[in-house]
């Protein structure tokens, strides 16, 4: 954790920075949002993997609602596919 005063002098530095030289940012912008959205498809598949296991050991109820978040994360995921990749 950085002290109020350290955190304001972050955030002085940065906001220079980005005046300064908006592309850079923007590259720094996009690798972390494509992290980010690799990070988020690495799960939703793990999860995916893990359903038929959850509905074997939880049964068939958490099963069923474990699938429909997963549906409803895949259908978010491919309606805002360009902010992930």
């Amino acid at each position: 954790m950085l002290s109020k005063e350290d955190q304001r002098r972050f955030e002085q530095i940065t906001r220079q920075l980005r005046e300064s030289d908006p592309a850079f940012f923007a590259r720094l912008d996009h690798r972390a949002r494509g992290r980010r959205g690799r990070y988020l498809m690495l799960l939703t598949i793990v999860l995916w993997a893990a359903l038929p296991a959850m509905t074997v050991l939880a049964g068939r109820l958490a099963g069923a609602i474990c699938a429909v978040v997963l549906v409803a994360n895949a259908v978010l995921m491919w309606r805002f596919r360009r902010r992930w990749l």
